[in-house]
């Protein structure tokens, strides 16, 4: 009887699900599955990252662009606790994704051995953060069936990250071919509206005078993202996208309203609060697009709610829904848009106002320093193609994006955002860097000088790889955005967010990229065509005044309003 190891059918049953790509970081735990790669290598590429954290959000980032489980392969220990983030950003994005750790041999299991750690306890169901399912397999035969139950738990319900630990001897058990075959692959699982939850939404909407839709959370599909326009544009109800799921409606389209999370349009807000009908499809209503739980009460909304979300525990968990629809993003908005509409809705006059708030919101206030964003982020909506991919980690410097960059979106055929719900730090880098090998399209990213070095190591993984990003780095030598809280709530008292920096174009250029440094608007756009039109990667180094700390004031403006609220206490 023909055998194989375990190591081996590991990756067979990855090619089997349509794994292309494995992100991750080599040890000696799991050297039987890389010898398996060295054997598909023509079938599955293994991209080797320098750090795990990086590599988790790779893998984050594919699972996100692809709508199939992203894979990382990390070491026991502190291989898996630095993949954690990744596995965090996973778990609140709603992003499908497996992480594979390579344990301690069974025979020392239990004993606090060398990197030894109770993967369960750590990434379990019970963290309420972490992944929707840990297991560990003990019997090479039986590994078809979990990486299949782990690609399935991954794409069900709410998508999110599965956890399979893989003892280091296990890996290397012989398999009889013929006992252990691999399983083809897994489609998720669709949960379909009932009819009277469809007729029951109708007549929610027949009553309404000032609707709003709030679209996000994961499962989103090119046919998804079509159908919900084709609802939006039969009913002509406006259409806000939450908090970094900008490109899950265009935001070209005359019915967008705009982005309801962090900075959001103050007149938006304030429609959000006016409105008598909320239909949330897909997203969570969590702390970020419900501005901190204020844009909406709790549990009771003085608005009607419609949630329509892929997971059942997620209805009524924090606002009590008038209708709560327990449906997968493709089936609920397939059945929306068929949806008999109003021969004329009451609220267009709304919707077009909506929308021209969003408008002017683009039009920016005049701030200091020779720096001017809202003119960069122009510059990049003209020169970037329509199928650019944009990474972004966390910090103030995302929100010119957030605010300025009008995203086009997945009705049109691919996802164009990759950013962390999470707000993890140093996310944007990798996130485009796996972008970039899965899509070979453009790429574009922006970091601030504090977000960048959290995972600037991952430059020599895109030139290792042959990938090529294009970078924008804001340099304006803090932490900016706890530098503004600290300001707002102790002014004057700075600690812990200056920061002292390196030369990053010069950074840039170690590592294999081109490195460049600007510290006028108009040496942008020559920069940026340079960047297109070159094969290698560049990073653009831009030196920000730090008074420039938001998209909407100054960081003395923040200070001065600080010092005046003291004041006012006393």
């Amino acid at each position: 009887m023909t055998t194989k190891i375990a190591g081996h059918l590991l990756v067979e049953c990855l090619v089997a699900q349509g794994v292309t790509h494995a992100f991750g970081v080599p040890g000696e735990s799991y050297l039987a599955v890389l010898d398996g790669f060295h054997l598909h290598q023509e079938r599955i590429r293994f991209v080797i990252n320098r750090q795990e954290g990086g590599a988790a959000f790779m893998a984050e980032a594919h699972g996100k662009l692809t709508g199939r489980p992203g894979v990382c392969f990390v070491t026991r220990g502190p291989g898996a606790t630095n993949a954690s983030i990744g596995v965090h950003t996973a778990f609140q994005d709603s992003t499908p994704m497996v992480l594979f750790v390579g344990d301690v041999a069974s025979d020392t299991r239990d004993r606090e051995a060398f990197q030894e750690v109770d993967y369960l306890s750590y990434f379990g169901p019970s963290t309420k953060g972490m992944a929707k399912r840990v297991e560990r397999i003990d019997d090479a035969r039986r590994i078809p069936e979990y990486v299949a139950r782990a690609f399935a738990t991954a794409m069900n319900g709410r998508p999110g990250p599965v956890v399979l630990v893989l003892p280091e001897d296990m890996l290397t058990q012989p398999v009889p071919e013929m006992t252990a075959p691999a399983l083809p692959a897994l489609l998720p699982a669709q949960a379909w509206i009932a009819p009277q939850d469809l007729t029951a939404l109708s007549e929610l909407l027949s009553k309404a005078e000032r609707p709003m839709v709030i679209a996000g959370g994961g499962g989103w599909t090119v046919a998804a993202a079509q159908a919900l326009q084709r609802f939006a544009q039969a009913w002509q109800l406006p259409v806000g996208n939450a908090f970094r799921f900008q490109d899950v409606f265009d935001n070209h389209h005359p019915l967008y309203a705009g982005d309801v999370g962090i900075g959001i349009n103050p007149k938006l807000a304030a429609r959000i609060r006016d409105s008598d009908l909320i239909v949330a499809i897909g997203a969570r209503l969590g702390e970020m697009t419900s501005g901190g739980y204020s844009l909406f009460e709790s549990p009771l909304m003085k608005q009607r709610l419609v949630h329509i979300h892929a997971s059942a525990e997620e209805l009524n968990r924090v606002y009590r829904a008038d209708l709560a629809i327990n449906a997968s993003m493709n089936t609920a908005a397939l059945a929306l848009a068929d949806l008999p509409p109003p021969a004329a809705p009451a609220w267009r006059a709304w919707s077009e106002a909506c929308h021209a708030d969003y408008l002017a919101n683009l039009v920016p206030q005049s701030l200091p320093g020779d720096i001017d964003m809202p003119a960069i982020v122009a510059t990049l909506q003209r020169h970037l193609p329509a199928d650019a991919v944009l990474s972004n980690g966390a910090g103030n410097f995302a929100s010119w994006l957030h605010r300025f960059y009008r995203y086009h979106g997945l009705a049109k055929g691919f996802k164009t955002q990759l950013a962390p719900t999470n707000g993890a730090m140093g996310y944007g880098v990798p996130a485009g860097i796996a972008a970039a090998i899965a899509t070979g399209r453009t790429v574009f990213t922006i970091a601030g000088d504090g977000d960048f070095l959290m995972n600037g190591q991952e430059l020599a993984t895109a030139v290792q790889h042959g990938a090529k990003t294009i970078i924008v780095l804001l340099n304006n030598g803090m932490y900016g955005t706890i530098r503004m809280h600290q300001e707002r709530e102790y002014p004057q008292h700075i600690l812990g967010t200056p920061l002292r920096n390196p030369d990053f174009a010069a950074l840039a250029r170690a590592y294999g990229y081109c490195g460049v440094r600007i510290t006028q608007t108009a040496q942008f756009e020559p920069e940026l065509l340079a960047a297109l039109a070159r094969s290698e990667g560049t990073l653009i180094e831009v030196v920000l005044d730090p008074e420039v700390i938001s998209t909407r004031g100054t960081l003395s403006a923040i200070r001065q309003a600080a010092h005046q609220r003291l004041s006012d206490r006393r």
